[in-house]
């Protein structure tokens, strides 16, 4: 386990500080990265980066799937062409973005 080091920052009168160097060197922080503090009981704070956490569905989603295909491999169909064609018809020469953030309709 690595020794614990201390470093020091002070509140402004808005109540904000800086995180400091070492702290954001360890936790390998950038600008406008989030970080997220947690607290015990006895009043210990904890501070971490926080990551692009994954969809907390998609996982156990993906898991059922993988499941099923293995328990029932019978059930498994190719896509037939007319579907294939339908689903054109509806998506066909739409552009989209997936990067592109979404407007406040869509939030």
């Amino acid at each position: 386990m690595s020794a614990v080091v201390d470093e020091l920052s002070r509140l402004t009168e808005r109540y904000q500080t800086t995180v400091p160097s070492g702290v954001r060197r360890h936790l390998r922080l950038g600008k406008g990265d989030q970080i997220r503090y947690s607290t015990d009981a006895s009043g210990r704070v904890y501070i971490e980066a926080v990551r692009e956490e994954a969809d907390p569905a998609l996982g156990p989603f993906l898991d059922l799937l993988e499941k099923d295909l293995a328990d029932r491999p019978e059930r498994l169909r190719a896509v037939d062409a007319a579907l294939v064609e339908r689903i054109g018809a509806l998506v066909g020469g739409v552009d989209v973005d997936l990067d592109a953030p979404l407007s406040p309709d869509d939030e």
